[in-house]
């Protein structure tokens, strides 16, 4: 058997060569890529060497390939973030789960029929990432656009679709997410207090099962969010958002989330049908 020259980097990531077929080069690009995290959002070369083990010099020669490929971005100050295509391939990843397959037309048809923004997301550590999106046109909408697009990440605790799917952690998961958050004010009814985020997130996975946005992220946002699940499992968050011009918040929950609802339970039930499917199949090649 092949020896094995093995060491464990950041996050758990082993550099290793256990088989001669395996890559080195791509094993060690991919470990560059995981040094990346919310927590770390930028690092320079010493950083990220550090990390894993390797040299400045090797280390630097793997940056400048995955800058060059679109992977990594540089900085004025010569520090790196994740560039653009790794986002492309997060979002490719969910595609084929056939989430934003399944969600873009129901969305679509959402938009159409309340007039609103409505978006999809997942959750990503303590932010959402935004996988799909219909863009209202009423007037006034630019105002709370935020300049949000396919990949955009927002803070979980401050959004409505973030609030939901906080909500249906596991309680352990929850807990060690919300113990590493800082809860920063970013609006006139940021909840800044660890004790009421994990009231309200109670209330929403108890009692309503639905989230609101009540000019906690920005000032003039409003929006209402609900869970969408793959059988018992939630999966991502649906929500409609409206400036406050537009609406007050009782009428967009109350007139306008029942088609919230419904458009949620159209997309778990295409997911469902789609994981039936698929066990359907998989039972039938196994005999």
């Amino acid at each position: 058997m092949p020896r094995s020259n093995a060491h464990v980097g950041v996050g758990g990531w082993v550099l290793t060569v256990r088989d001669p077929r395996h890559s080195q080069s791509l094993e060690r690009g991919l470990a560059i890529l995981t040094c990346f995290t919310n927590e770390r959002p930028v690092l320079g070369i010493k950083d990220i060497a550090g990390l894993l083990g390797m040299s400045t010099s090797t280390t630097h020669r793997y940056v400048i390939t995955l800058v060059a490929l679109g992977y990594l971005e540089q900085g004025v100050d010569r520090r790196y973030r994740l560039g653009l295509r790794v986002t492309d391939l997060g979002l490719s990843a969910l595609n084929s789960l056939g989430l934003r397959d399944h969600a873009r037309g129901p969305l679509e048809e959402l938009r159409r029929r309340s007039s609103y923004t409505v978006n999809l997301a997942v959750l990503d550590g303590p932010r959402i990432l935004y996988v799909e999106r219909a863009r209202s046109f009423r007037p006034g909408q630019h105002l709370i656009d935020l300049g949000l697009h396919l990949g955009s990440r927002l803070p979980a605790y401050c959004t409505a679709m973030g609030k939901v799917l906080l909500a249906y952690l596991p309680d352990e998961e929850l807990e060690g997410e919300i113990r590493a958050m800082t809860l920063a004010p970013r609006a006139p009814n940021t909840i800044t207090g660890k004790h009421a985020l994990c009231n309200e997130l109670e209330r929403i996975r108890e009692a309503e099962g639905f989230a609101v946005n009540d000019q906690e992220l920005t000032e003039g946002l409003y929006s209402v969010a609900v869970p969408v699940r793959c059988g018992e499992t939630v999966v991502g968050a649906i929500n409609m958002a409206a400036h406050t011009s537009m609406v007050s918040l009782r009428l967009l929950v109350e007139t306008d989330g029942p088609q919230l609802v419904e458009t949620a339970n159209v997309i778990s039930a295409r997911l469902g049908d789609a994981r039936e499917g698929q066990l359907s199949n998989g039972n039938g090649r196994h005999g």
